[in-house]
Protein backbone atom coordinates (compact mmCIF):
# COMPACT_ATOMS: atom_id res chain seq x y z
CA UNK A 1 0.00 0.00 0.00
CA UNK A 2 2.68 2.47 1.02
CA UNK A 3 4.26 1.79 -2.88
CA UNK A 4 1.03 2.89 -4.13
CA UNK A 5 0.74 5.72 -2.19
CA UNK A 6 4.15 6.85 -3.43
CA UNK A 7 3.13 5.70 -6.88
CA UNK A 8 0.20 8.06 -7.23
CA UNK A 9 1.53 10.61 -5.47
CA UNK A 10 4.34 10.51 -8.29
CA UNK A 11 1.96 10.86 -11.03
CA UNK A 12 0.26 13.48 -9.46
CA UNK A 13 3.84 15.45 -9.27
CA UNK A 14 4.18 14.78 -12.81
CA UNK A 15 0.62 15.59 -14.33
CA UNK A 16 1.02 18.83 -12.21
CA UNK A 17 4.04 19.51 -13.56
CA UNK A 18 2.81 19.38 -17.01
CA UNK A 19 0.03 21.16 -16.63
CA UNK A 20 2.45 24.40 -15.07
CA UNK A 21 4.88 24.24 -17.94
CA UNK A 22 1.48 24.47 -20.50
CA UNK A 23 0.74 27.22 -18.71
CA UNK A 24 3.88 29.15 -18.62
CA UNK A 25 4.21 28.62 -22.63
CA UNK A 26 0.64 29.83 -23.54
CA UNK A 27 1.53 32.98 -20.96
CA UNK A 28 4.82 33.54 -22.97
CA UNK A 29 3.26 33.34 -26.35
CA UNK A 30 0.29 35.42 -25.27
CA UNK A 31 2.64 38.32 -24.19
CA UNK A 32 5.39 37.97 -26.65
CA UNK A 33 7.71 35.95 -24.89
CA UNK A 34 8.78 34.48 -28.35
CA UNK A 35 9.67 37.76 -29.69
CA UNK A 36 8.45 39.89 -32.45
CA UNK A 37 8.46 42.80 -35.11
CA UNK A 38 7.03 45.86 -33.11
CA UNK A 39 7.06 47.30 -29.93
CA UNK A 40 6.45 45.30 -26.97
CA UNK A 41 7.76 42.22 -28.27
CA UNK A 42 4.34 40.22 -29.27
CA UNK A 43 2.75 42.74 -31.08
CA UNK A 44 3.17 42.74 -35.09
CA UNK A 45 4.79 45.55 -36.87
CA UNK A 46 2.48 46.34 -39.72
CA UNK A 47 0.22 49.10 -41.62
CA UNK A 48 -3.39 49.79 -39.54
CA UNK A 49 -6.34 50.75 -41.82
CA UNK A 50 -7.19 54.04 -42.81
CA UNK A 51 -9.65 55.90 -40.52
CA UNK A 52 -13.01 54.93 -41.82
CA UNK A 53 -13.51 58.90 -42.35
CA UNK A 54 -10.60 58.19 -45.01
CA UNK A 55 -11.44 55.45 -46.99
CA UNK A 56 -13.85 57.40 -49.30
CA UNK A 57 -10.62 56.80 -52.45
CA UNK A 58 -10.32 53.25 -51.91
CA UNK A 59 -10.94 51.73 -54.60
CA UNK A 60 -8.69 48.82 -56.46
CA UNK A 61 -5.58 50.42 -57.11
CA UNK A 62 -2.12 48.73 -55.18
CA UNK A 63 0.84 51.28 -54.30
CA UNK A 64 3.42 48.59 -52.96
CA UNK A 65 6.76 49.65 -51.17
CA UNK A 66 9.89 47.63 -50.18
CA UNK A 67 9.13 45.90 -46.62
CA UNK A 68 5.53 47.33 -46.59
CA UNK A 69 4.05 45.81 -49.48
CA UNK A 70 0.69 46.84 -50.50
CA UNK A 71 0.03 50.40 -48.54
CA UNK A 72 -3.50 50.89 -50.64
CA UNK A 73 -5.40 52.53 -47.92
CA UNK A 74 -3.12 51.79 -44.73
CA UNK A 75 -1.53 54.31 -41.91
CA UNK A 76 2.86 53.47 -42.23
CA UNK A 77 3.26 52.09 -39.09
CA UNK A 78 5.77 53.99 -36.48
CA UNK A 79 7.64 50.52 -35.52
CA UNK A 80 11.15 49.96 -37.57
CA UNK A 81 11.62 53.26 -38.52
CA UNK A 82 8.88 52.88 -41.69
CA UNK A 83 8.22 56.46 -41.42
CA UNK A 84 11.94 56.85 -41.83
CA UNK A 85 12.27 54.72 -44.21
CA UNK A 86 9.44 55.54 -46.86
CA UNK A 87 10.92 59.08 -47.33
CA UNK A 88 13.86 57.82 -48.96
CA UNK A 89 12.50 54.62 -51.07
CA UNK A 90 12.22 54.89 -54.58
CA UNK A 91 9.12 55.24 -56.57
CA UNK A 92 6.47 52.43 -55.27
CA UNK A 93 4.53 50.14 -57.57
CA UNK A 94 1.46 50.77 -58.45
CA UNK A 95 -1.02 48.37 -60.02
CA UNK A 96 -4.09 48.44 -61.98
CA UNK A 97 -5.35 44.81 -62.24
CA UNK A 98 -8.50 45.91 -64.15
CA UNK A 99 -6.44 48.32 -66.43
CA UNK A 100 -6.84 48.06 -70.38
CA UNK A 101 -4.08 46.42 -72.33
CA UNK A 102 -5.15 49.16 -75.14
CA UNK A 103 -5.45 52.17 -73.49
CA UNK A 104 -3.34 54.48 -72.14
CA UNK A 105 -3.43 56.36 -68.67
CA UNK A 106 -2.10 59.05 -66.42
CA UNK A 107 -0.99 59.08 -62.94
CA UNK A 108 -0.80 61.61 -60.34
CA UNK A 109 0.68 61.65 -56.70
CA UNK A 110 -0.30 64.62 -54.79
CA UNK A 111 -0.60 65.45 -50.78
CA UNK A 112 -3.86 67.62 -49.91
CA UNK A 113 -2.46 68.42 -46.21
CA UNK A 114 0.50 70.74 -47.59
CA UNK A 115 1.64 72.05 -44.85
CA UNK A 116 -0.99 70.18 -42.55
CA UNK A 117 -4.23 69.07 -42.93
CA UNK A 118 -5.65 71.62 -40.51
CA UNK A 119 -4.28 74.67 -42.62
CA UNK A 120 -3.75 73.12 -46.40
CA UNK A 121 -2.52 76.57 -48.22
CA UNK A 122 -0.08 74.82 -50.27
CA UNK A 123 -2.64 71.92 -51.64
CA UNK A 124 -1.96 69.67 -53.95
CA UNK A 125 1.23 69.26 -53.53
CA UNK A 126 2.70 67.48 -56.51
CA UNK A 127 4.37 64.22 -55.66
CA UNK A 128 4.76 62.75 -58.94
CA UNK A 129 2.81 62.85 -62.73
CA UNK A 130 3.21 60.38 -65.10
CA UNK A 131 1.28 60.41 -68.97
CA UNK A 132 0.97 58.09 -71.63
CA UNK A 133 1.53 55.08 -69.20
CA UNK A 134 0.44 52.02 -71.38
CA UNK A 135 -2.83 50.15 -69.66
CA UNK A 136 -0.42 46.93 -70.15
CA UNK A 137 2.05 48.07 -67.92
CA UNK A 138 -0.43 49.41 -65.39
CA UNK A 139 -1.82 46.36 -64.85
CA UNK A 140 1.38 44.65 -63.90
CA UNK A 141 2.51 47.99 -61.85
CA UNK A 142 5.34 49.13 -63.84
CA UNK A 143 4.70 53.44 -64.52
CA UNK A 144 6.55 54.16 -66.85
CA UNK A 145 5.67 56.91 -69.81
CA UNK A 146 5.59 60.65 -70.23
CA UNK A 147 7.58 61.74 -66.83
CA UNK A 148 6.29 65.13 -66.53
CA UNK A 149 6.81 65.33 -62.67
CA UNK A 150 9.58 62.98 -61.17
CA UNK A 151 8.72 60.74 -57.86
CA UNK A 152 9.33 62.59 -54.77
CA UNK A 153 8.89 60.86 -51.69
CA UNK A 154 6.74 61.92 -48.76
CA UNK A 155 8.50 64.20 -46.76
CA UNK A 156 6.02 65.44 -44.29
CA UNK A 157 6.71 68.45 -42.16
CA UNK A 158 7.90 68.16 -38.31
CA UNK A 159 4.66 68.89 -36.36
CA UNK A 160 2.02 68.96 -39.04
CA UNK A 161 0.44 65.27 -37.73
CA UNK A 162 -0.54 62.39 -40.58
CA UNK A 163 -0.79 63.74 -44.20
CA UNK A 164 -2.61 61.83 -47.12
CA UNK A 165 -0.63 60.96 -49.95
CA UNK A 166 -3.55 60.24 -52.82
CA UNK A 167 -2.91 58.36 -56.16
CA UNK A 168 -5.07 58.62 -58.64
CA UNK A 169 -5.46 57.02 -61.96
CA UNK A 170 -6.91 59.04 -65.29
CA UNK A 171 -8.12 56.96 -68.57
CA UNK A 172 -6.63 59.12 -71.13
CA UNK A 173 -7.95 56.87 -74.31
CA UNK A 174 -6.30 54.63 -76.85
CA UNK A 175 -3.60 57.28 -77.87
CA UNK A 176 -0.88 59.33 -76.02
CA UNK A 177 -1.08 63.03 -75.43
CA UNK A 178 1.60 65.91 -76.01
CA UNK A 179 2.52 65.94 -72.47
CA UNK A 180 4.57 69.37 -71.06
CA UNK A 181 7.89 69.89 -70.37
CA UNK A 182 9.47 68.42 -67.21
CA UNK A 183 7.71 70.62 -64.15
CA UNK A 184 9.41 69.56 -61.11
CA UNK A 185 9.83 73.04 -59.23
CA UNK A 186 6.97 74.85 -57.89
CA UNK A 187 5.51 71.42 -56.82
CA UNK A 188 3.34 73.30 -54.12
CA UNK A 189 -0.31 74.82 -54.78
CA UNK A 190 -0.66 72.71 -57.57
CA UNK A 191 -3.62 73.34 -59.49
CA UNK A 192 -4.76 69.63 -60.14
CA UNK A 193 -8.10 70.71 -61.83
CA UNK A 194 -6.49 73.07 -64.40
CA UNK A 195 -4.43 70.20 -65.95
CA UNK A 196 -7.02 67.55 -65.71
CA UNK A 197 -9.61 70.16 -67.44
CA UNK A 198 -6.62 71.36 -70.23
CA UNK A 199 -6.37 67.43 -71.11
CA UNK A 200 -9.78 66.78 -71.09
CA UNK A 201 -9.20 63.96 -68.37
CA UNK A 202 -12.31 62.19 -67.30
CA UNK A 203 -13.31 61.35 -63.44
CA UNK A 204 -10.54 59.30 -62.31
CA UNK A 205 -11.22 55.55 -63.15
CA UNK A 206 -9.56 54.02 -59.64
CA UNK A 207 -7.94 55.67 -56.84
CA UNK A 208 -6.38 55.32 -53.46
CA UNK A 209 -4.11 56.49 -50.44
CA UNK A 210 -1.82 56.01 -47.65
CA UNK A 211 -1.36 58.08 -44.57
CA UNK A 212 2.31 58.66 -42.49
CA UNK A 213 4.15 61.36 -40.25
CA UNK A 214 6.81 62.88 -39.56
CA UNK A 215 9.69 61.10 -38.04
CA UNK A 216 12.91 62.96 -36.61
CA UNK A 217 15.93 60.87 -38.01
CA UNK A 218 18.46 62.34 -35.05
CA UNK A 219 16.24 61.02 -32.56
CA UNK A 220 14.38 58.12 -34.12
CA UNK A 221 11.05 59.90 -32.22
CA UNK A 222 7.83 60.97 -33.60
CA UNK A 223 6.43 64.96 -33.76
CA UNK A 224 3.92 65.37 -31.59
CA UNK A 225 0.28 65.33 -32.62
Amino acid sequence: TPMKLGAAALCLCLLAAAVWLSLSMTTSESSGGGGGGGPGGGKKCAPTPLPRADVSLCRNLEVSYPELGNISCQVVPRCNMYRRKITNWPQPKVKYPAALAGSYYVLVMVDPDAPSRADPQMRYWRHWLVANIQGADLKTGTIRGSVITDYGPPTPPPTTGLHRYQFFVFLQGTSTIPAPPKQNGDRGAWEMDDFLRNYRLPQAVTSTQFMTEYMNEAKGKFSER
